[in-house]
């Protein structure tokens, strides 16, 4: 399988002893990006929603972490990746510091049917520009750096088109 990666885009050195975090704004080319809820049962933001993503595992490059994520959480495939949008790091309340990078990126499956990870996610929504703000829901107002990655993603996708 063969993923592009736009010119210019650097992926970190997850090996360094950091916990990484890979995000992907998925967008479908009609000016909607994938959002999806964590179950109420999740430690960390439950039942929010949030984008594609989650930690790159031992011996995992970004990518490779990026297009596992994809697949386990929606059954699409990475097909490219288009832009780097959001570099945060953060800490859910357990001491330990994620360092976060988010990408715009494409992906090749039924977008109208994706597969959802059992148990983590309980629905999925397609979000424009208009219904960014439905993001903001059960979390702090302090979190809702989702909102601005997903605007982020939605920016990026326009400027590429």
């Amino acid at each position: 399988m063969s993923i592009d990666v736009a010119e210019g885009i650097e992926f970190p050195d997850t090996s360094d002893g950091n916990r990484w975090v890979a995000g992907a704004v998925i967008t479908d080319g009609r000016g909607n990006a994938f959002t999806q809820r964590r179950s109420a049962t999740r430690k960390v933001f439950p039942h929010c929603w949030d984008i594609v993503g989650g930690h790159v595992e031992e011996g995992e490059g970004m990518l490779d972490a990026l297009a596992r994520e994809i697949h386990e959480e929606t059954g699409w495939r990475l097909a490219s990746v288009e832009a780097e949008l959001y570099r945060l790091d953060w800490d859910p309340g357990d001491g330990v510091t994620r360092r976060e990078v988010d990408y715009l990126v494409r992906v090749d499956g039924d977008l109208a049917d994706p597969t959802l990870e059992a148990e983590k996610h309980t629905e999925f929504m397609w979000v424009d520009e208009t219904r960014v703000h439905l993001l903001r829901d059960a979390r702090d107002p302090g979190d809702y750096f989702i909102t601005d990655i997903v605007r982020k993603g939605l920016d990026a996708a326009r400027a590429l088109a």
